[in-house]
């Protein structure tokens, strides 16, 4: 099956016997920070996977330093620019309200994608990073890899499903007190709330660990 090329993603499978495909956020120049394109694109690309029946799992990461800095800032700017652009209040709302829902929708497409999704998680993952987290199956993350839930520091709601689904994971007192002080913490942090599985050393360990646990484990998950 022919991959689809995209804008904020890229979809590799780097052993041709394989059937893990990586599925990676390719914004490195903006730390990849979620843009109004990724949303559109990456229900696509998680479809396209769920769809290929050489595909057994998925794992999510990202390109270059980081793995998400969360919701581009200048995409939150154009969606508040459009919905508040016209005369009409009832009409900006309703428009305000069905991009959040397709951006919530965007996140939940990992939840409904048939095929295992496993985060591997360096440097930043904040705010929408970690609404995308939440959201997969498996988490495992590099020691350097640091979390923050910034929605409190930019005075918005963190609508995209981290508060729906981060109780259930780290449990509802270590959500809120995470959500409400929007503090960071380290991948060892991580590790004891049981937000992630394990810490690997470096990138490359990560890397190297979260495939092989990939490979291991592929007939299982097919």
């Amino acid at each position: 099956m022919t991959m689809e090329s995209y804008k904020t993603l890229e979809i590799i499978r780097k052993n041709t016997d394989s059937s893990v495909f990586h599925l990676i956020i390719n914004r490195p120049s903006h730390l990849n920070a979620l843009s109004l394109d990724f949303f559109i694109e990456f229900p696509k690309a998680l479809s396209s996977l769920d769809q290929n029946p050489d595909v057994s799992v998925i794992i999510l990461s990202g390109a270059g330093k980081h793995f998400c800095s969360g919701i581009d800032l200048n995409s939150l700017s154009s969606i508040s620019t459009q919905s508040s652009s016209g005369n009409d209040r009832g009409r900006s709302s309703e428009q305000l309200r069905r991009k959040i829902k397709s951006m919530q929708a965007a996140i939940t497409a990992i939840e409904q994608c048939r095929k295992p999704v496993i985060a591997a998680i360096h440097g930043a993952c904040i705010g929408g990073g970690v609404d995308l987290i939440t959201a997969c199956d498996i988490r495992y993350c590099s020691e350097d890899a640091f979390f923050s839930i910034k929605e409190v520091d930019l005075a918005i709601v963190a609508d995209l499903g981290t508060l729906q689904r981060l109780p259930s994971i780290v449990g509802y007192a270590n959500a809120m007190e995470l959500a409400l002080t929007a503090r960071r913490f380290s991948g060892s942090e991580a590790k004891d709330l049981g937000l992630v599985s394990k810490v690997f050393g470096s990138k490359s360990e990560l890397d190297n660990g979260v495939t092989t646990i990939a490979e291991g484990n592929q007939s299982s998950f097919a």
